[in-house]
């Protein structure tokens, strides 16, 4: 014989597995929730506002299905659905398409230069494509396509024009660029850090969602709160140039 059958897997357990496949794909209802915002003829501050926290929602559901995923041993519970494809599905909604939607709704871009939305949207089709994207030692190569972050900063603080133009650009661009990014989710000294400051950016982000954003304590908790995404990035170009260092023969 070849091996042992596995066990039978009990109903409550499959039960658990599709609870946990069920709460990866509320990230399509809240995606449908942006959708139908951005569609409305008359668009407001409020009405951007609710798309953030949407997504908002929809990065904590992202951030925590894969430890409930783990804790069910959701392939053995439910072997025939593959979650990670549903899970990329309803990241490339939220974590690109929506936002540059976003971004080309909210009217933040110089009307000419509206294709660099569609050069963010194949970088980022190319990286989620990518089968070495994510590193077995617990890292993105490349830009990790977080266009719902810069959707944010562009609208809040506004950044508009050609400097909006230049970021959006810049960041297409260096998702073909093998730099190594924190996967605060995952093992790794740099991840755990990254992780433990993403909890007061969070703190700081819902109470500014929570305030009226023409207020002069919004724009200050935004400016305080880009602080973390500008580590972020710095510590990947850091982690990045640190290992092509290493490589170069003294």
């Amino acid at each position: 014989m070849s091996g042992e059958m596995p066990p039978p897997v009990s109903r409550v357990r499959k039960c658990l597995g599709w609870a946990v496949h069920a709460y990866t794909g509320c990230g399509l209802l809240l995606a449908a929730g942006v959708v139908s915002l951005l569609l409305q003829t008359e668009r407001t501050t409020e009405t951007y506002r609710t798309c953030f926290l949407l997504m908002l929602v929809a990065v904590i559901v992202d951030a925590t299905d894969g430890t409930l995923a783990r804790a069910v041993r959701i392939k053995e519970a439910v072997p025939g659905f593959d979650g990670r494809r549903l899970d990329d599905l309803v990241d490339f909604l939220m974590y690109t398409c929506l936002p540059l939607l976003l971004i080309d709704r909210a009217g933040l871009l110089p009307e000419g230069c509206r294709w660099v939305l569609l050069a963010a949207l194949v970088a980022s089709a190319y990286g989620f494509c990518q089968s070495d994207i994510k590193t077995e030692d617990g890292a993105f190569l490349g830009f990790p396509s977080y266009w719902n972050i810069v959707a944010f900063y562009l609208y809040a603080l506004p950044v508009t024009g050609g400097w909006g133009v230049g970021v959006i650009l810049s960041l297409a661009i260096l998702t073909f660029v093998p730099s190594r990014y924190a996967y605060p989710t995952q093992p790794g000294r740099i991840n755990r850090v990254m992780l433990l400051l993403s909890l007061p950016w969070a703190v700081l982000l819902s109470a500014a969602l929570a305030l009226d954003w023409d207020e002069e304590l919004f724009r200050t908790l935004v400016r305080v709160s880009l602080l973390y995404p500008a580590f972020y990035l710095g510590s990947a170009w850091a982690m990045s140039l640190r290992r092509v260092v290493a490589r170069t023969p003294p």
